[in-house]
């Protein structure tokens, strides 16, 4: 199978454009000629076997992993050729919650929040404070959770405040590697309520990399799947499941995907209750 083929060139919505992307680790090739483009405004879910390149496509987006062919602009500038100027006015526009949380152990919430303002702003401490105080009650937490250190946070707890310092420059997309993995099913669900709810009222992109079949099902408006060096296939949750890849078919038609209920058969189900019940 070839490559996936170039997205259209007229979308003014596309914040994120990788045309012809490559990526190799010594003679290994992870992607080949991958093509992808991210929305404004969207919920963007990417999956795929492990090792089929999910980590390695954001990290490249982000500018950590080095490319060996291709392009990736971001908010149309082409981020390899970009300027430090203008890498630093990309970088703003961005944040990462990295799997796990990666908050800094030795730093309180509140100083874990404000590190992306220390790097990029000139703001007063008293300023960073309520910033930062602001950013603690968008992602739902208590004010007291803002002196705590990593160490005394609960699982969830950890990924809101993770969540929270990505939110600190108020960003136009947020990157998302797993976000709801190690979470108790309700937490998790919250979680994928609360990054509904941020991407509605402040209008953000989510780029978000996930093995939850549930999060995949009720919080993404796209999905991209990866494989065999590239995307094998993205769009909406009923192209997924009409979609006949071998390994596509298992995931979202296997055992783990029959209790998820598309919210089209919601409608239905609830319809058919009613008219059952007059």
């Amino acid at each position: 199978m070839g490559a996936n083929p170039p997205a259209p060139k007229d979308d003014d919505d596309v914040i994120i454009r990788a045309t012809d992307v490559t990526v190799r680790f010594g003679s290994k090739t992870i992607l080949e000629n991958l093509n992808l483009d991210v929305r404004r405004g969207e919920i963007m879910g990417f999956v795929g076997p492990s090792g089929t390149g999910k980590s390695v496509l954001l990290r490249t987006i982000l500018g950590l992993n080095p490319k060996q062919g291709g392009t990736i602009e971001v908010f149309g500038t082409d981020y390899e050729k970009a300027s430090d100027r203008e890498r630093l006015a990309i970088e703003r526009r961005w944040g990462v919650l990295f799997q796990h949380g990666a908050l800094f152990s030795a730093l309180n919430v509140l100083e874990n929040i404000q590190v992306p303002m220390r790097e990029y702003l000139d703001l007063s401490p008293k300023l960073m404070d309520e910033l930062a105080r602001l950013k603690i009650d968008l992602v739902g937490l208590a004010p007291d959770a803002a002196d705590k250190y990593p160490s005394e946070l609960s699982g969830g707890m950890i990924k809101r405040a993770a969540l929270a310092r990505a939110l600190a420059l108020d960003p136009d997309i947020v990157f998302l590697d797993e976000p709801t993995s190690g979470l108790d099913p309700i937490g998790a669900a919250d979680f994928d309520e609360l990054i509904m709810t941020l991407r509605d009222t402040l209008g953000l992109a989510v780029y978000m990399v996930t093995h939850d079949l549930d999060s995949l099902f009720m919080a993404c408006d796209r999905i991209a799947v990866l494989g065999e060096r590239k995307v094998l296939v993205e769009g909406p949750l009923s192209t997924m499941l009409e979609y006949d890849h071998p390994w596509v078919k298992s995931y979202f038609h296997g055992k783990r995907a029959r209790h998820v209920v598309l919210p089209d058969e919601k409608s239905a189900g609830s319809a058919a209750d009613t008219q059952g019940s007059v």
